[in-house]
């Protein structure tokens, strides 16, 4: 179940009648039963609502009596996906003791008083905030703060006199906590704080002029996309998503069909002719519509679950990838010696890329939860690009805005590329297309980003389980550790000797052979990357660590096939069951999930190879990575099975149970 309060002390609007003829906060109670909250209280003060927190066992909803909102406002606040602890955020004008807030990257840094914040305040406090189920001590902890009138943190002799709402006043307490809180912002629908009849009915006349439902359908599509999705896809995926909406559609149904369309579609390349492959690309791009309305559907029916966003999330990739195998099966039976080549080296590059993708952005998300580590440096290059970069932002619309956002190479400029490519060239010079664009968005993202890291010098890996995001293994964890070389520096040197035996290989196609030793030798280099394991991960660039060692097992893996004489579809087939796995991690990561169940079968990024080493070794390279491969999507299979169906009927049924004996259930 989920509590909702609201909070009337300091907010004399609570008694003001509204337009229906009830009392403000009474109206606001009925709001937050249609938002979804099954049991809503009423508090006189901040010790009572502190009493009331410490009963719940989930997630509660805290609102002042002062908010003029449409429901959506608070649905969209009760069910916000961006995290545990969500507050509401306005662009309205500050008024008498109402809570500023600084803002960076949709997490608030910063809340107090606006002179506090010295004019860097973003917006201000809503009046209302969720609050996850691990953050509810601290919600209590400031509510008994605020109510002894003494900021959360400060001598009682420095406590100022009581002013304001005591919703302010219980939300500049929980962030002076450092409870991480991320910013709701309220865009097309209306939200207004009241303090007087002349406030109430301005602000109920700006909820009436809004048509609700035709507002949130507009909120499904993102508010800043690339240009591809932008133009070509959200000008008229709404009316999709709406009717999905009325089929009875789910987001999960609507990834199923996008990722049909997108095996089919491959398919078609891979049949190749004219007709097959404009076909394919029609059904590509149909794909890629519906997989932008599953996030559409989800945003405007507000049905989000951890299981959709990591479906979302793995589905995209493995979509793409399957369009890459049809494309390199479809170059080579067009007579192309390597298109499987180019379909292997597409995988592992984009692969790479994305793992710098999200390792920058928990980079750029731990920097604004530490605004003082930044510029440190005292300016130079990295300053002058971050202050560039955050002008072209905000230059929303500009051509400079769109250059910057297409020429990293997103997904729809992929999928358009792709489509358009293979429909009028074919799959080769497509599968060419997308390594030429993706190997310059990568060099530009890379260099541009290694530079802001440098300034921003901020520590990542140190701030979650770096073994698990390393994807170390047990031989990893026993090879001591080399740390004044650092991690980074390790990881990069590894993967040469992947890179060099790779190189070798392909030299010496033709009639001759690798020497029997270049295998055991590449994979010793590769070994070196263990001797980081143990270390710190606080290095400005140590975010990379995880991309290059991704970048070290996918170039040996293939090196291995290369010497072996394995077929090439299975050196793909292998390389994207490794893809599963890492991107398993990182949806993980994103959504702040523990590890998979079965983690521990994957052996680790140096026991997988050392398994391939020792099949090339004894002549049973494509055998080995065969079995290697079934074992890690059967590991994989087993893992999801666990973590989305087995554990949560289990912890369901305990729970049940638990309630039947007379018990509280878990939160």
């Amino acid at each position: 179940m989920t509590l909702a309060i609201v909070l009337a002390a300091g907010a004399p609007a609570a008694s003001l009648p509204t337009r229906s003829g009830e009392h403000l906060a009474d109206r606001l109670a009925d709001q937050l039963r249609r938002a979804g909250a099954h049991e809503v209280r009423l508090a006189a003060g901040l010790d009572e609502l502190a009493d009331l927190v410490d009963a719940a066992t989930r997630p509660v909803l805290v609102t002042g009596a002062d908010l003029v909102a449409h429901t959506a406002v608070l649905r969209h606040l009760a069910t916000s996906p961006v995290g545990p602890t969500v507050a509401l955020v306005l662009t309205d004008p500050p008024g008498d003791g109402h809570t500023a807030v600084r803002e960076e990257r949709g997490q608030v840094v910063g809340a107090g008083p606006a002179e506090a914040l010295d004019g860097e305040a973003t917006g201000v406090f809503g009046g209302a905030l969720r609050v996850g189920v691990d953050d509810l001590p601290s919600l209590a902890a400031a509510a008994r703060a605020a109510a002894g009138v003494v900021p959360v943190g400060a001598p009682s002799a420095a406590a100022p006199p009581p002013a304001g709402p005591a919703v302010d006043r219980l939300f500049a307490g929980l962030a002076g906590l450092g409870v991480l809180t991320f910013a709701q912002r309220v865009r097309l629908l209306v939200a207004h704080r009241v303090g007087d009849p002349a406030g109430l009915a301005a602000a109920e006349a700006a909820v009436a002029a809004v048509d609700e439902d035709r507002a949130e359908l507009k909120l499904s599509v993102k508010e800043r996309d690339d240009f591809f999705t932008t133009f070509f896809v959200s000008t008229w995926s709404p009316y999709v998503t709406k009717a999905s909406a009325k089929l009875g559609l789910g987001p999960t149904a609507v990834t199923m069909i996008s990722v049909a369309f997108a095996v089919a579609a491959a398919v078609l390349f891979g049949t190749g002719g004219r007709l097959a492959l404009a076909a394919g690309a029609v059904l590509l791009y149909l794909g890629f519509v519906l997989d932008c309305v599953d996030g559409q559907l989800a945003r405007y029916t507000r049905h989000f679950s951890a299981w959709g966003g990591w479906l979302d999330t793995m589905a995209d990739r493995a979509k793409e990838y399957v369009v890459y195998a049809g494309l390199g099966y479809g170059a080579t039976q067009a007579g192309f010696r390597y298109g499987w080549a180019l379909a292997i080296a597409a995988i592992t590059l984009q692969t790479v890329r994305h793992m710098t993708d999200t390792w920058y952005g928990v980079l750029h998300d731990e920097a604004a939860r530490r605004p003082k580590a930044v510029g440190t440096s005292g300016g130079g290059i990295g300053d002058k690009l971050n202050a560039a970069s955050n002008r072209v932002q905000a230059d929303t619309g500009s051509v400079s805005y769109w250059l910057k956002r297409t020429v990293v190479f997103p997904i729809g400029e992929r999928w358009a590329l792709i489509a358009i490519t293979v429909a009028l060239f074919g799959p080769l010079v497509s599968l060419y297309a997308v390594l030429a664009w993706g190997v310059l968005a990568f060099a530009y993202t890379g260099a541009l980003r290694t530079l802001r890291a440098r300034w921003m010098r901020v520590p990542v890996l140190d701030t979650v389980d770096a073994t698990l995001h390393r994807d170390d293994g047990p031989l990893a964890r026993l090879l001591p550790a080399l740390r004044p070389v650092g991690p980074l520096a390790l990881a990069v040197v590894a993967a040469l000797g992947p890179a060099a035996l790779l190189v070798a290989a392909l030299l010496t196609r033709d009639g001759a052979q690798v020497p029997r030793w270049a295998v055991p030798a590449a994979l010793l280099v590769l070994l070196v990357a263990g001797l980081g394991a143990g270390a710190t991960h606080a290095g400005p660039l140590d975010w990379l660590v995880p991309a290059a060692l991704r970048a070290g097992e996918f170039l040996f893996a293939i090196a291995v096939g290369v010497v072996g004489d394995v077929p090439p579809w299975l050196i793909f087939g292998y390389v994207f069951v490794l893809t599963l796995h890492h991107y398993d991690l990182t949806a993980r990561l994103e959504k702040r999930q523990s590890a998979p169940p079965l983690h521990g079968g994957t052996l680790g990024w140096e026991g997988r190879s050392v398994l391939l080493a020792l099949a090339a070794i004894v002549g049973f390279a494509g055998i080995g990575m065969a079995t290697l491969g079934t074992y890690l999507l059967v590991v994989f299979v087993g893992s999801v099975a666990l973590a989305w169906v087995v554990l949560p009927a289990r912890a369901a049924r305990a729970s049940v149970g638990l309630v039947g004996a007379g018990g509280r259930s878990p939160g």
